[in-house]
């Protein structure tokens, strides 16, 4: 049965709405980065880019590094915003246009998200790579999905919950495995790698406190000594969770490396962390382009 105009939202030309993008314009490898500014950042290392757009916040170029194609799309901040894109880009690569129905067979992608985040761990410095082997999801997202805790760690989320004493009103956390076979290829001895804690927000959802205070007012505390089953929380950042579980459940592979630009309990800030973001982004190309 074809998907309704109000459930998938076409462009004239059939692009996708927010993202306004076609099968064609996406690679299999897509890099997502929260800044717009940084997509820019990314394919000026590119040999040739053969396709460009924006619409609002979502711009994307798609063009070849050594060879290989890849796509760069900015998501802005947030769950919600990856909620669009990775279902929009699913849409795009998975329905046709004309017909509105689902192909005949699907298309996986490969989901890397590249940026920035807070350490939660004294022996994760500033400027070191953190790659994401879970994301933990205190936004509530993909609780609004059917089906979603078929793709959960249960064992995870319950030792979670009983460590921070995690109560109601805060929606209830869940936590998604990043892609096995992506971590191994940004494996490394100069990468760390542990679980992240997605917030939906960036003040009390991140234990800082200005005029407002936190509801736990430990909270950095208790995510920093959690452990289980050799798993700790080493970062904070604001997307992992949402692409970690909405890629599980349409079957794409995903993965989060970030960049430490300051760490939560030694108060340590990057002095450039320009520069250690320029870093990560010649270190992935390599790794995605060696793919």
């Amino acid at each position: 049965m074809p998907f309704a105009d109000t459930e998938l939202i076409l462009s004239p030309e059939g692009r996708v709405y927010h993202i306004n993008l076609l099968a064609e314009d996406i690679a299999d490898d897509v890099i997502l980065v929260g800044d717009p500014n940084r997509v820019k950042q990314i394919s000026k290392h590119f040999s040739k880019i053969e396709f460009q757009t924006e619409h609002r916040e979502f711009i994307t170029h798609t063009g070849f590094y050594k060879n290989k194609r890849i796509t760069v799309i900015s998501t802005g901040i947030g769950t919600d915003n990856i909620d669009i894109v990775v279902n929009e880009l699913d849409a795009a690569v998975n329905i046709n246009p004309s017909t509105r129905e689902l192909n005949s067979a699907v298309r996986k992608l490969r989901l890397y998200r590249l940026g920035t985040s807070g350490s939660l761990q004294p022996d994760i410095p500033v400027d070191s790579f953190v790659a994401s082997t879970h994301g933990i999801g205190t936004d509530g997202l993909l609780n609004f999905y059917n089906n979603s805790s078929h793709y959960t760690n249960t064992e995870l989320e319950k030792a979670f919950i009983e460590h921070m004493q995690w109560k109601q009103p805060l929606p209830y956390p869940y936590i998604v495995a990043g892609s096995e076979k992506l971590l191994k290829v940004f494996s490394g001895p100069d990468i760390h790698k542990g679980i992240t804690i997605t917030a939906p927000g960036f003040y009390a959802p991140q234990g800082r406190s200005l005029r407002l205070s936190p509801q736990i007012s430990d909270y950095n505390e208790r995510l920093s000594s959690f452990r289980f089953n050799g798993h700790r929380i080493t970062n904070f950042e604001m997307e992992t969770s949402a692409l970690y579980g909405l890629g599980a459940m349409l079957g794409h592979e995903c993965l989060t490396v970030c960049v430490i630009i300051g760490s939560r309990f030694t108060k340590e800030f990057s002095k450039d962390y320009k520069k250690s973001v320029e870093e990560l982004i010649a270190f992935s190309l390599d790794r995605i382009s060696a793919i």
